[in-house]
């Protein structure tokens, strides 16, 4: 019989826990993105905007999802199957009935305003996203809002710039994906020169942010670009460098 209502976490984030160990157990790859991801790995709570956190949000690799889709109906969430039937192939809707939470499922990458490829990247840390991973899928954000605002600042003064992904935010992934696609670099760094505003504005706890968001500011300039970002950056912005996410209705 599936499991419905009272199994469930009352807390997100501790429930996109058990939802994650659940797949890891059964050898299938689920992290967690979106606003749980970077409540779960800030070392203190933030202020967030008041309704925010309820929502769960998780990826898995295209050749999991089916079995994912299994797990999350085992264990009582109800899936929009009308949705899930026309894009499945990349992204899953369901819900929790009794509390009325949503679980968004995504498949691969993360389709935004930019795209962020992650199929290689799931395995790179555990429960989440890693701390690079989470950063961009804030700063491919075209217009952030003041809940994306603080989870940067946070995220930012929480942890240090690195060369790899095992202690801290990883410059090089960030690099790597702004020095690919001019649209990712106008977006990012626009949006680093914002934040850096509201960053000299914090408290002398967070004194290490305006330093870390002009050095990574710094990394992104420097590091080599492709063909295809030259090519684009002569366009810059007489054409439209992102794109707009739709708003889905679900059943």
């Amino acid at each position: 019989m599936d499991r419905v209502g009272p199994d469930l976490e009352s807390d997100p984030v501790a429930e996109a826990g058990r939802l994650a160990d659940l797949a890891r157990d059964r050898g299938l790859r689920l992290r967690v993105l979106g606003g749980t991801a970077f409540v779960m790995r800030l070392p203190r709570p933030v202020a967030r905007p008041p309704g925010s956190g309820k929502d769960i949000d998780l990826i898995t690799l295209r050749e999991d999802r089916r079995a994912i889709a299994a797990l999350l109906a085992s264990e009582g969430y109800q899936p929009d199957k009308h949705y899930n039937a026309l894009n499945g192939h990349r992204q899953m809707y369901f819900v929790d009935p009794r509390r009325g939470r949503p679980v968004d499922v995504i498949v691969d990458r993360l389709e935004m305003c930019h795209r962020l490829e992650l199929r290689d990247r799931l395995g790179v840390d555990y429960p989440t996203l890693s701390l690079a991973d989470l950063l961009l899928s804030k700063l491919q954000i075209v217009e952030l809002n003041r809940k994306d605002v603080v989870d940067v600042l946070a995220l930012l003064e929480a942890f240090a710039l690195t060369v790899d992904d095992a202690t801290g935010i990883n410059v090089d992934r960030v690099s790597a994906v702004t020095s690919h696609d001019w649209g990712w670099w106008r977006t990012v760094t626009g949006n680093l020169d914002s934040l850096l505003a509201f960053a000299n504005q914090l408290s002398a706890k967070a004194a290490a942010v305006p330093g870390r968001i002009d050095s990574l500011r710094a990394a992104i300039e420097t590091s080599p670009k492709s063909v295809g970002w030259r090519i684009r950056s002569r366009v810059g912005d007489r054409m439209r460098w992102y794109e707009l996410p739709e708003e889905v209705d679900h059943d």
